[in-house]
C-alpha cells in the first residue's frame, strides 16, 4: 500500500466504528480523509474555526447518542489543553485522529515546538495516545483507538507521523 492510500482505509475503519460525525480543521495532512468523509452521505462533517470547538461538538454528539471523531495538525493540540480536562472529568469518548507536525524534516519553525510537546501534552491531560509512522499502520490504530475511547468512555489520540504525510519546502508552501 503507498502512503497515499492511508485515508480510504481510515475512513473505512470510522465507518466500522459508527462514526457519523467528524469535525476538523482544514489540514493539508487530512485532505483526501477529509473529501471522503465530506461525500459520505452516512456521515456528517463540520468545519471548525478552532480545535477546541471540536471537543464541544464531540461532547454535545455523545450526548446525543452519536461517535464522533476529531480530525487536526499537532499544531491545534495546544488550542485543547482547557477542554480536554473537562473530557477527562466527565468520562467523554474522544477519538482524536493528529497529523504530527515539526518532526524532522519540518520547513516551517514554528510547527516543531508543539510538534515536540504533543504527545506529552495530551497524556498530561489523560488521553491515551497511539503513533503510527507506517501508513498500512494506521486503519488499525484508528480501528483500536476507536474500540478503547467508545467502549472505555475514554479520549484516545492516534498521531500521524509526519514522515507519512510528507513534508513540504516553504516553495510548495507558496505554491498552494
Amino acid at each position: 500500500m503507498s502512503a497515499g492510500d492511508w485515508p480510504g482505509e481510515v475512513h473505512g475503519a470510522l465507518k466500522r466504528a459508527g462514526i457519523a460525525l467528524v469535525g476538523y480543521v482544514p489540514d493539508a495532512g487530512h485532505k483526501r480523509l477529509i473529501e471522503l468523509c465530506d461525500a459520505d452521505a452516512a456521515m456528517r462533517s463540520v468545519v471548525l474555526t478552532t480545535e477546541e470547538e471540536g471537543i464541544g461538538l464531540a461532547t454535545g454528539a455523545w450526548l446525543g447518542g452519536v461517535r464522533s471523531a476529531l480530525l487536526m495538525q499537532s499544531s491545534g493540540v495546544g488550542n485543547c489543553v482547557n477542554v480536554l480536562g473537562m473530557v477527562r472529568e466527565c468520562s467523554i469518548p474522544l477519538l482524536l485522529l493528529v497529523t504530527m507536525r515539526g518532526e524532522e524534516g519540518e520547513f516551517n519553525p514554528w510547527q516543531v515546538p508543539m510538534g515536540q510537546a504533543t504527545r506529552a501534552v495530551l497524556e498530561s491531560m489523560g488521553v491515551s495516545v497511539r503513533r503510527v509512522v507506517m501508513a498500512h499502520e494506521i486503519a488499525q490504530s484508528v480501528t483500536a483507538a476507536a474500540e478503547l475511547a467508545f467502549e472505555r468512555g475514554m479520549a484516545v489520540a492516534v498521531l500521524i507521523a509526519q514522515q507519512v504525510i510528507g513534508f513540504k519546502s516553504f516553495q510548495e508552501q507558496a505554491a498552494q
